[in-house]
């Protein structure tokens, strides 16, 4: 009986450790409109996906520092990434970053994905970039082709 429960308290610790390993490896997946809302941990990594707005990119010429601002439907979100864009990135893109909010507000990445062609748009950013009826606020020729 003693040997039963000790394996029984092993199994129970083991899958507690596999558990919380798991939970802080999770990556969530927030639209602009939820960030501006205070609904988002300044404290965790996080996923944040919208297009890229016209006109907001700006790259500075002494580092590899650019920031732009994000959208969707509702709301927008500063962003601030230091590094290689993807070669796809441009204004009007859908994309996702990865990275962390800041207290201020802004969101400082340290990954950025843009969609590879222009029939793709990833299905979470497709998905923020309708309004509360369903509706796509994306420009025109950018919705898919159905």
């Amino acid at each position: 009986m003693l040997l039963v429960s000790g394996l029984f308290v092993g199994l129970a610790a083991a899958v507690a450790l596999a558990l919380t390993a798991f939970s802080e490896n999770l990556l969530y997946f927030y639209q602009p409109s939820e960030i501006a809302a205070g609904k988002v941990p300044t404290d965790t990594r996080f996923r944040i996906g919208g297009l890229v707005e016209e006109n907001s990119v700006e790259r500075n010429n002494d580092d590899l520092v650019v920031r732009f601002t994000l959208s969707d439907c509702e709301a927008s979100v500063p962003v601030r990434f230091k590094g290689t864009l993807p070669d796809l990135f441009r204004e009007g893109q859908g994309i996702v970053a990865y990275g962390q909010l800041e207290p201020g507000g802004d969101f400082v990445a340290d990954e950025v994905l843009a969609k590879h062609d222009e029939n793709y748009m990833s299905p979470d950013v497709a998905e923020a970039m309708q309004n509360d009826q369903g509706v796509s606020c994306m420009p025109t020729n950018m919705q898919a082709q159905r």
